[in-house]
């Protein structure tokens, strides 16, 4: 079998956390598609539906959802997590507990209830020895819900879903969950975390496209979610067309209005099959071992380690700082030397995944070292 990965040579890929390059076949399908499309156009849709239904299929298995019918496929994280805090009907007093240091996306959405009376409450990590339990102690008797990452952007810090759920359960709380930086390398299982909503980009970890996104919505809640999106394609009958009366879709479809992005689709739907054959398991302990790799040359050289050493804490995010360095003058160095990764978290992150040769994080870290020696 041909490599998955064709990355250029002059690049040292660690940026998955962000962007995720696409495997061969990812590329393949989309260049299939884009011929098919400009020879044929949409003569062949029929077959286009199907390649949209398996990829339902395989998102079904990466999170463990029931049935294909649970899987909206909108546009992005944010959106799905606009159709949540949107979607709710919520009651002067009500509040949401978060965390202060997650992405803009799982922040600004529950900051901006604020004038439907909804207070957000946030658990500043900085400060934090114990998150699931400081969570748990931000919670009341008017705490509405609980929304955070899996896994938090800048450092990579891990959270106890399972605890998290099982609270949520005890205390009728609904439980929302941006699975971005795990889905693909973190196995999911909604039996377990009893999670309500989820949300993930393919973009990052799931190795495909961006503008294509996964949202599911507990099937008993689905119902009483407000709809603010309408359109052709999330009513029951989609396709009869001139059907006067209309309902919107009983399944997670409801929450897609339009054309469906079927380019997405083909691409996501290739990614995905390369991670579920690979298997979510092999590929959680081929960056566990990438991590801790990291976090040995971190330690060797004598930078400062920002992401958990607690290999239950870790995730695919390595973040560090290197003492006295400018780290915006750092991270510029080190892209200009082809090594690409962020600056997030107060340091540098590298997000390396299941096929990343050792080499790379090797060559990366002393690429670094170099830099923070001459610079």
């Amino acid at each position: 079998m041909p490599p998955e990965f064709l990355l250029s040579s002059d690049i040292l890929y660690l940026n998955h956390a962000a962007v995720a390059p696409w495997p061969r076949r990812t590329v393949a399908a989309v260049v299939r598609f884009a011929q098919e499309n400009g020879m044929r156009g949409a003569a062949d849709y029929a077959r286009w539906i199907k390649t949209e239904a398996r990829l339902r299929e395989r998102l079904v298995g990466l999170i463990g959802a029931p049935s294909p019918t649970d899987i909206a496929l909108v546009k992005n994280t944010s959106e799905g997590l606009s159709i949540v805090a949107y979607g709710i009907d919520w009651r002067m007093g009500d509040n949401v507990v978060g965390i202060a240091q997650e992405f803009p996306s799982n922040r600004i959405v529950w900051e901006s209830l604020s004038d439907r009376g909804v207070t957000y409450r946030r658990l500043d990590l900085d400060v934090s020895s114990a998150p699931e339990a400081d969570l748990i102690a931000l919670c009341d008797e008017r705490t509405r819900l609980i929304a955070l990452s899996s896994v938090q952007y800048a450092r990579g810090l891990r959270l106890d879903l399972e605890r998290l759920g099982d609270f949520c359960q005890d205390r009728e709380i609904l439980f929302c969950v941006d699975a971005i930086q795990s889905l693909g390398v973190i196995p999911f299982d909604l039996k377990r975390t009893k999670a309500h909503f989820v949300v993930a980009d393919g973009h990052k970890w799931m190795l495909g496209p961006e503008g294509l996104a996964l949202l599911y919505v507990n099937p008993r809640l689905r119902p009483g979610l407000h709809l603010h999106q309408y359109g052709w394609h999330m009513v029951e009958h989609c396709g009869d067309f001139d059907r006067p009366e209309w309902t919107p879709a009983t399944g997670a479809r409801r929450f897609e209005c339009g054309s469906p992005n079927m380019l997405g689709v083909h691409a996501l739907d290739a990614s995905l099959s390369l991670l579920l054959e690979t298997g979510i398991e092999c590929i959680q302990a081929a960056v566990a071992e990438r991590t801790r790799h990291l976090i040995e040359l971190i330690d060797g050289y004598g930078f400062e380690l920002l992401s958990p050493r607690d290999p239950e804490r870790r995730s695919g995010i390595v973040t560090f700082r290197v003492p006295g360095a400018d780290h915006q003058a750092l991270h510029q160095v080190l892209t200009d030397n082809g090594v690409i990764c962020a600056r997030r978290g107060g340091g540098i992150r590298f997000s390396p995944h299941f096929y990343t040769p050792p080499s790379v994080l090797e060559r990366a870290v002393r690429i670094t070292a170099e830099a923070a020696a001459s610079g």
